[in-house]
């Protein structure tokens, strides 16, 4: 790994510090041009373990960058991951209060809900599919602790920002309706995303991974490799279909999945 353990522990500090106060910091990949993807994960680390210390529990996970689009945006072949928490999880329809983020943005999602474990370099589909309770609709909001780009070089954040700063994850919604995994093509489940009631963005599952259970998979696998699993009862946003729409105060969002079902949420 890149980072000092010292290194990591103060960036960790620094990203709760700026959830705390609102104040963004400047991109770590700057601060240590050498941060790699092992040292960002060590800093996601650090900064759960001290939301654990805080009180908090970890209700599931996010993958992020699983469209072309959004690799490609970043220069990146692979998706990210992220850890969700207890106080990250709004009921759906629920109102933002004012302040809560920084600069939140909205993700239409399909998520898992898990009633078996799910672990190991070498988990396949049928696993995924055999470990899920069931799927739902999904809003996943985003926000950001790093700057998105330095306002003096004009350097864009990195894949290694995204990162550390927990896979830029702030909150999730979930919709109402839940059904089988196994027995939807869920390339084929789709949503179209409104903001105060005009059309922002629409797109299919086929947009993560081609499919949202590889992307599942990709994240079992992946997750081996930092001794991680995916608990029985944990949720997991398995990839947005959309590009973020930002969500000023005062945004309505609605996600209408069709028959899959529908998810929504207001900011202050």
């Amino acid at each position: 790994m890149s980072l000092t353990p010292s290194e990591v522990a103060q960036a960790a500090a620094d990203l709760l510090e700026a959830e705390k106060t609102g104040r963004q910091i400047g991109l770590l990949t700057l601060r240590h041009p050498d941060l790699d993807m092992d040292g960002a994960y060590a800093i996601q680390k650090a900064l759960a373990r001290h939301k654990l210390e805080e009180g908090h529990k970890v209700i599931g996970w996010k993958i992020g960058l699983t469209s072309r689009a959004m690799q490609d945006s970043l220069k990146i072949d692979i998706p990210d991951s992220g850890i969700l928490f207890d106080d990250m999880l709004f009921e759906n329809g629920a109102t933002v209060p004012q302040g809560r983020f920084i600069q939140p943005r909205i993700e239409a999602e399909i998520a898992f809900v898990m009633k078996a474990p799910v672990a190991g370099a070498d988990v396949t589909r049928e696993d995924i599919l055999a470990a899920t309770d069931y799927v739902a609709p999904s809003l996943e909001i985003l926000d950001t602790r790093i700057q998105r780009k330095d306002p003096e070089t004009g350097e864009a954040r990195k894949i290694f920002d995204t990162i550390s700063d927990n896979a830029a994850n702030a909150g999730l919604v979930l919709g109402q309706e839940r059904h089988r995994a196994e027995v939807l093509d869920l390339r084929w489940i789709g949503a179209i995303v409104t903001r105060n009631g005009e059309v922002e963005e629409t797109g299919l599952g086929a947009g993560v991974l081609n499919d949202p259970v590889e992307s599942m998979v990709w994240l079992a696998r992946r997750m081996a490799g930092y001794g991680q699993i995916i608990e029985a009862g944990q949720i997991v946003l398995s990839g947005s279909f959309i590009r973020p729409v930002e969500c000023p105060s005062g945004s309505h969002i609605h996600a209408d999945f069709g028959p899959f079902g529908s998810v929504s949420c207001s900011f202050s």
